[in-house]
């Protein structure tokens, strides 16, 4: 295409056409990789809490198999409970975001026409054996 056909203001309106559908399509792009970017950050983030608690109770027990004195062997028995306490609030806090990503990945709706048409025609007929593509 040369320069006189994008002067034409018949070609600039076909051409700023295609561009805002072009847009459209580029945001869901850009909306699907932040929540799969979102996914794995709560993915990381449950496996810092993991291995912050793997290191508590190893460190606990390393405490009281490896020292003799009352006071490293309380350090040692403090250790463990909190590292299962760390464990077990990652977990939960994985969960709840996990949940939360799911119901805000069931709100969205795609914008451009041929998706939200394929959106339309799975809530319509969810029992269809058409594999689910959008997620």
């Amino acid at each position: 295409m040369n320069w006189r056909g994008i002067l034409n203001p018949k070609r600039r309106k076909e051409l700023k056409k295609d561009l805002k559908v072009q847009e459209k399509q580029n945001l869901e792009v850009r909306d699907s990789l932040a929540m799969q970017r979102t996914k794995m950050a709560n993915e990381r983030t449950l496996l810092a809490y993991m291995r912050t608690a793997t290191a508590m109770i190893l460190a606990g027990l390393t405490f009281i198999k490896l020292f003799d004195d009352l006071f490293y062997i309380g350090i040692g028995l403090v250790s463990i409970p909190v590292g299962v306490v760390v464990a077990y609030f990652g977990y939960r806090r994985y969960n709840k975001q996990k949940l939360d990503l799911a119901r805000n990945a069931t709100l969205y709706s795609p914008t451009s026409p041929i998706l939200a048409e394929v959106v339309a025609q799975e809530k319509a007929d969810p029992d269809s054996d058409t594999p689910n593509t959008i997620a």
